[in-house]
């Protein structure tokens, strides 16, 4: 069993900087890949960004891609996602999950509650 909290959303201006935090409890990294997902409203759950079971494998959604980092601190068992040079369309509620890497949320099997985060232009 995996628990998931995440942390670090908030209100920011456009061209700004967020990095959430996503503290796991139980088998977590190694054992499972680890993925950041978000939901605008109105809009489906997308993929942001998945590091894959022990780090070898990263990869972004495009619209990120050069923009956000993703990493994890093994001593913390904590799975950061860095933002920067936010813009409005990336407004949403962004969530962690731990599962199989893919870009796919049905792969995922644990997931957070999730974060705001709003970016104002």
């Amino acid at each position: 069993q995996v628990q998931l909290v995440e942390s670090g959303g908030g209100l920011v201006q456009a061209g700004g900087s967020l990095r959430l935090s996503c503290a796991a409890s139980g088998r977590t990294f190694g054992s499972y890949a680890m993925g950041w997902f978000r939901q605008a409203p109105g809009k489906e759950r997308e993929f942001v960004a998945a590091m894959s079971e022990g780090g070898g494998s990263i990869y972004y959604t495009r619209s990120v891609k050069g923009r956000s980092t993703i990493s994890v601190d093994n001593a913390k068992n904590t799975v950061y996602l860095q933002m920067n040079d936010l813009k409005p369309e990336d407004t949403a509620v962004y969530y962690c999950a731990a599962g199989r890497y893919s870009a796919y949320d049905r792969t995922y099997e644990y997931w957070g509650q999730g974060t705001q985060v709003t970016v104002s232009s």
